[in-house]
């Protein structure tokens, strides 16, 4: 696959993408930085982008930042929101010890 830097050039400027490739296993995504804390919409829109980076067959565990509280209250909305004509399905999985939250996607 081809990868082009342009891809990933977004309005925040020094925010790395949450992953830059195609994830053939399951795998975490680590949306607890310090950058997720202030930007709810950064923190969504990485969100995305690992499902999107996640291959059929796996899941990825999207790791909340603990400032936003429950996953629930943001996160399955904008997930039902993105993949609702897709098989994508996510179960809450725990709470971390740092007060973050797990959500784990599935791609089928």
């Amino acid at each position: 696959m081809a990868s082009h830097s342009h891809d990933h050039d977004h309005a925040h400027g020094e925010t790395e993408p949450v992953t830059d490739r195609i994830h053939e296993n399951s795998w975490s995504a680590n949306l607890e930085k310090p950058q997720y804390e202030d930007d709810l919409s950064l923190l969504k829109r990485h969100a995305i982008e690992a499902v999107e980076h996640t291959a059929s067959g796996h899941h990825v565990n999207l790791v909340t930042h603990e400032a936003h509280d429950h996953p629930e209250g943001f996160l399955y909305d904008t997930l039902d929101e993105r993949f609702s004509d897709e098989e994508v399905h996510w179960e809450y999985i725990e709470q971390c010890g740092c007060g973050g939250h797990v959500v784990r996607v599935h791609v089928e």
